[in-house]
């Protein structure tokens, strides 16, 4: 069994949607055996998404934040069309 190692532990975002929404998020991007994970969490700590990220692409906080708004605009225009 591999240990799970976090790179990037709980982050509070504010993330900017379309036509000025706002939405505000928790996330945090850890390692789990040969998976690079992004999960992300509303402030209530209610799962809405985890993304598997590429192998190998440990980014930047900033690019981080970005890959989070467009998660959660994909996301959230899916769940408001279901």
């Amino acid at each position: 069994m591999m240990a799970t190692k976090v790179i990037q532990d709980w982050t509070n975002s504010t993330v900017l949607l379309k036509y000025g929404d706002h939405k505000d998020v928790r996330y945090k991007v850890y390692q789990d055996g040969a998976k690079l994970l992004q999960e992300i969490r509303d402030p209530d700590d209610s799962p809405i998404h985890t993304l598997e990220l590429p192998p190998g692409l440990a980014m930047e906080k900033q690019s981080y934040e970005v890959l989070l708004r467009y998660v959660l605009l994909n996301v959230l225009t899916r769940d408001s069309n279901a």
